[in-house]
């Protein structure tokens, strides 16, 4: 885990015990802070608990003792703590457990939420601001801790959509080229739960918009934008606010940092001429990165790319390859890269090919929007959709129709999309993903493409899409 100097002595306040409250309650008392944790699921809580310690004492610091300190631990220790028996204990324990809002947090370093805390809504912002506490998230904390790591360099990526395969293929690139990297923020494990990269190594960064409101000084040496669209309107005082989200990223840059923004929609168009305009009239510092702009149109050729085909894909490589110049990656290393990432698990993800026809899992695509780009890049579509609807549209989807065969519908939402595709194209109501796959196996020729994106989520059948796409996966290696 990082461990650092930057924390010792502090306290904070942690809300949320999933996976990256977990990461960083222990990377907080492993470099010497005093935590007070909480999260309203006592499992949770428990959770983070080595059973018979009674200072609370994490698994992972538990671990990293002397063995004749576990053996102490193993054998017994004082009563465990739960909320529920009285006050935590007090400050002077490592961690505790209390309810922020139920504490005076006056004197805290910090309260640190995780990015799902409506802050919006939430009363822990106005109690904080009160105690005049600054609310920060884990990405914050990783910031903070730069300073003390060994010598690397940040690639930040936000945007409404694209990130997570823009992230994945950027960190494809820097391994290709023979560079240490850790992929972290919005996707894969919690950054604060890795082992710090040795020197030259890059940190590759997804960062959603509620992880920039709890950033502060997070300085990318590479800061990209995808896009910009509606999207958690709910959190934000209008579209306005959610555009401006995105763009602190970039106003948390140096000048001598780089900004890579996608301008092929007008909030990002607006925000790159900004940084364009502020440099001009020689706004120089803090927030005045230069600039490179891209879009899907300075790619030609997607042919020997396998994983990244249609515009949202061609895109997405532009951005790629923009970044890992600004890394300075020689162009072997990016034409290597493109040509053997595998893609992202459940997002456009090739599953196998069988008698000429590919089956394609994009599980990911829970709504309407996130199945288009799909729908663009194949021209012969055997199409499985359905599931538990987000709206009563298809919409979205509606310009790419032509590209489909036949459509297969699914689940809670099948007759709804049923109707609603008619009109357009063969429809088969096969209900279960297992008739679905059957029937599109047997009607896909050769050259087509049997694709699984429901712009749906999952929970009527499913526990969850990853859940969704691991059938598919199956029903695929089943078939003949």
């Amino acid at each position: 885990m990082i461990v650092s100097p930057a924390f010792r002595g502090k306290r904070y306040a942690v809300l949320g015990l999933a996976r990256s409250g977990v990461a960083t309650v222990e990377a907080l008392l492993a470099s010497g802070a005093k935590v007070i944790a909480w999260d309203s699921d006592a499992a949770k809580r428990d959770a983070l608990i080595l059973p018979g310690t009674g200072r609370g004492t994490t698994r992972s610091v538990v671990e990293g003792l002397p063995l004749n300190a576990r053996a102490a631990i193993a054998a017994g220790g004082l009563p465990l703590h739960h909320p529920a028996d009285g006050p935590p204990p007090p400050l002077g324990e490592d961690l505790s457990f209390a309810d922020p809002l139920e504490i005076d947090l006056t004197g805290l370093d910090g309260v640190v939420v995780s990015p799902g805390v409506p802050l919006n809504r939430h009363p822990i912002a106005a109690k904080a601001r009160a105690a005049g506490v600054p609310i920060i998230g884990d990405i914050e904390l990783f910031a903070q801790a730069r300073a003390s790591l060994p010598a690397h360099r940040v690639v930040g990526i936000t945007g409404t959509n694209g990130k997570s395969t823009t992230t994945a293929l950027i960190t494809h690139i820097v391994e290709t080229a023979g560079i240490p990297t850790l992929m972290g923020g919005n996707i894969g494990l919690p950054i604060l739960g890795r082992d710090p990269l040795p020197e030259g190594g890059v940190y590759v960064l997804e960062l959603s918009s509620y992880q920039i409101d709890l950033t502060y000084g997070l300085d990318c040496d590479v800061a990209v934008l995808t896009n910009v669209t509606p999207d958690h309107l709910d959190r934000y005082d209008g579209f306005a606010g959610y555009a401006a989200s995105k763009a602190r990223l970039f106003a948390m840059q140096s000048e001598c940092h780089v900004a890579v923004i996608a301008t092929e929609d007008d909030p990002s168009r607006a925000i790159a001429d900004t940084l364009t305009s502020a440099r001009a009239q020689g706004e120089r510092g803090r927030g005045h990165p230069d600039l490179i702009r891209v879009a899907s149109t300075d790619i030609a050729d997607q042919s020997a790319w396998p994983a990244l085909q249609g515009p949202h894909n061609a895109q997405n490589a532009a951005i790629a390859i923009a970044v890992a110049r600004a890394l300075g990656i020689g162009e072997a290393a990016i034409t290597e890269g493109l040509a053997t990432y595998p893609g992202l698990p459940h997002r456009m993800e090739r599953v196998a090919e069988k008698q000429g026809v590919l089956y394609v899992n994009d599980s990911k695509a829970t709504n309407a929007t996130s199945t288009a780009p799909a729908l663009a890049a194949y021209p012969a579509i055997h199409w499985i959709l359905g599931g538990l609807a987000k709206t009563g549209d298809l919409d979205a989807c509606a310009p790419h129709f032509g590209h489909v065969r036949a459509a297969y519908t699914i689940g809670d939402a099948g007759e709804m999309f049923a109707a609603l595709l008619a009109p357009h194209m063969p429809v088969s109501r096969a209900g279960t993903l297992e008739r679905a796959v059957g029937a599109a196996a047997q009607a896909a020729k050769p050259g087509e493409v049997v694709l699984l994106s429901p712009a749906c989520a999952s929970f009527d059948q499913f526990k969850d899409y990853e859940a969704r796409g691991e059938a598919f996966r199956a029903l695929v290696g089943a078939l003949a």
